[in-house]
């Protein structure tokens, strides 16, 4: 499949389209950028210290040579953590989850589109039946996404026996696929994490859990990541999706949530379209995102 392009700050455009020569503004300018990219602090301060380190050890005084040596520094950051979703079992079974208002139902619309590119058969299940609008919702990116759904029986049902029922369908019907969404809010977190628990323990009866996806809306940067730490902490999270990641500047921050959660990247989505999630690839994202 075609790789995403991104479209990122135009900070970096300038530094490296500036002048030739390395000087201690090209420094002040390129903290400035990171910061700006949404890096955050602390990783920018780390990439910084050891850029400067690798400009003087190599003796690089060419601002082109110091782009190039920014550009392997994110690339190997990033290629630090595993982007490869676990779809070997049959039926792989992924759980969805995050806060409401991050774009989780939708996500699992576009990802059934995704995964339908490489002719895998698909069931997703509306599990987050406490929201009659999800289950809408998801029913209509189902349709436009060709894959079939299971939806409540009635409105407010147990969300585990709609996982349960699901994941059913997906054994009897051959399916390779099944992707369940969950509630993203109930009236405590505490009550949100023992549902997420029975609606796990319920599938495992059945299938084993092969992936567990945070959905994380990457405009709200790292105050949208405070917002999900329930989940990381209690939800037995395998990797990130992180949505509208568009021309907004913020694509450092896919480096920071990964170097902060210990959790990687697998899907990222720029876009309202049913084609904008794509797989993440460390090597493609560092080139567009420094240049």
């Amino acid at each position: 499949m075609a790789e995403r392009t991104w479209s990122f700050s135009q900070a970096f455009r300038s530094i490296f389209s500036g002048p030739a020569i390395i000087t201690e503004e090209t420094w002040d300018d390129l903290e400035a950028a990171l910061i700006t990219a949404d890096f955050g602090p602390d990783v920018s301060e780390e990439l910084l210290d050891s850029l400067r380190a690798d400009v003087e050890r190599h003796r690089v005084t060419e601002v082109k040579e110091m782009r190039g040596m920014l550009r392997d520094a994110v690339e190997e950051r990033l290629a630090a953590y595993d982007p490869t979703l676990r779809l070997t079992d049959r039926p792989a079974v992924i759980l969805v989850v995050g806060v409401n208002g991050v774009g989780k139902t939708t996500t699992i619309g576009k990802f059934a589109n995704y995964l339908k590119a490489f002719d895998k058969k698909i069931v997703v299940g509306a599990a987050d039946t406490f929201r009659a609008a999800a289950v809408e919702q998801l029913g209509t990116w189902a349709e436009r996404a060709g894959v079939d759904i299971v939806k409540p029986q009635q409105h407010g049902q147990d969300p585990a026996a709609v996982a349960f029922q699901t994941v059913q369908r997906a054994i009897e019907g051959g399916y390779d696929i099944a992707i369940i969404d969950t509630a993203g809010r109930l009236q405590t977190k505490g009550g949100l994490m023992d549902e997420l628990g029975k609606v796990r323990r319920v599938i495992e009866k059945q299938a084993p859990v092969a992936e567990v996806l945070l959905v994380l809306d990457a405009t709200t940067g790292q105050n949208g990541l405070a917002q999900a730490e329930a989940f990381i902490e209690h939800a037995g999270v395998t990797g990130l999706v992180l949505t509208k990641l568009d021309g907004s500047a913020k694509g450092g921050f896919v480096l920071a949530v990964q170097q902060r959660t210990g959790l990687p990247i697998k899907l990222v989505g720029q876009g309202e379209g049913i084609g904008d999630l794509t797989g993440f690839t460390p090597h493609v994202f560092a080139q567009q995102l420094v240049g």
